[in-house]
């Protein structure tokens, strides 16, 4: 049996280990400048940032042929890369429909929207699961009810409606 399998020298331990604690430091430090987004309710695209930023940190803390600068560097570029399609984002609105899905109706006015569901995988249950979680016993109060870009569910009552303007680009225009 090789014995390498189970040990093969300091060096590999010391390097881990330094690669994982500046690594972890740096993004902790990275985290914290780029402020709360980046750990909030996650979209999709900060899903991709946050599962490629994991892969390539893990990676780099077992690569023997990665150099401590190179793992900084790479984190650096990714959260470089978040934080300008984020800041993109902020300032244009061809980049937010390129990178946001709108809210979607799912129910309105009493009446769900199948096609919408069926896109969307979900079932009728969702709904009532939604209503519940809002605090109402059935859907009988709610007006609306839109799924997020991150993926939770909105409910909307008709107490809260108001003027709906910030759901009628939505119902209006029938995002399915």
């Amino acid at each position: 049996m090789n014995i390498t399998l189970f040990w093969n020298g300091w060096t590999p331990i010391v390097h881990g280990a330094l690669i994982a604690t500046v690594g972890y430091l740096v993004l902790v430090l990275l985290l914290r400048v780029t402020g709360p987004r980046t750990m909030s309710k996650m979209t999709p695209l900060d899903f991709v940032i946050a599962v490629t930023l994991g892969s390539a940190f893990g990676r780099t803390i077992t690569a023997q042929q990665v150099s401590l600068v190179q793992a900084v560097w790479v984190l650096l570029v990714l959260v470089a890369l978040q934080w300008a399609l984020a800041w993109a984002r902020a300032r244009s609105e061809r980049v937010r429909g390129l990178v946001d899905h709108p809210p979607v109706v799912l129910y309105a006015d009493g009446r769900p929207v199948q096609r919408a569901l069926r896109r969307h995988r979900l079932v009728e249950s969702d709904l009532h699961e939604a209503a519940r979680s809002a605090g109402h016993g059935s859907l009988e109060q709610v007006h609306t009810v839109l799924l997020m870009r991150e993926g939770s569910l909105g409910v909307v009552t008709y107490d809260n409606i108001g003027d709906a303007s910030s759901i009628r680009p939505f119902t209006q225009r029938g995002h399915a």
